[in-house]
């Protein structure tokens, strides 16, 4: 990563490289809990989207899910490494009004009951930076259109 490692963007499409690929709570959980399914390619997925300097994106929406889910299903400890260890690794961008409308009227125009709003927030995002690449374990992603690493399993 170059020098905006970690940088906290506010929504200017500028600041997402044309390489980034986005990363989705389903991801950062499994590359930080090490009995998580899928943890082992997720971490070298990681490892080759930062050795092809590539840009780790996401949004705030993201980040507060992966907040609450890591510290309900794991505890402070593993919370913290996420704060000091893998958000410095994060290009984020805050949502604004507009992009967080845009995603609530996906979630009403999808009309799936267990599609979130923050996947339809990041659906959204994607989207309007031309973005086809996501660092996910949803299948929600792929549903959409998106091209999810690491890659299923045949």
């Amino acid at each position: 990563m170059g020098a905006d490692a970690g940088h906290l963007s506010r929504g200017g499409s500028a600041s997402i490289p044309a390489l980034s690929i986005v990363v989705d709570t389903s991801g950062i959980y499994a590359f930080l809990v090490h009995t998580q399914t899928g943890h082992a390619d997720v971490v070298e997925t990681v490892r080759r989207v930062l050795d092809d300097g590539r840009d780790l994106s996401t949004t705030s929406y993201v980040v507060l899910e992966t907040i609450s889910l890591v510290q309900h299903r794991v505890g402070l400890a593993p919370l913290h490494d996420f704060v000091e260890h893998v958000m410095p690794m994060l290009s984020v961008t805050w949502v604004a009004e507009a992009l967080h409308r845009r995603g609530v009227q996906r979630m009403f125009r999808e009309n799936r009951r267990r599609l979130s709003l923050v996947d339809c927030v990041s659906f959204e995002f994607m989207r309007e930076r031309g973005l086809r690449e996501a660092l996910a374990l949803d299948s929600d992603f792929v549903g959409a259109g998106f091209r999810v690493l690491p890659a299923a399993s045949s």
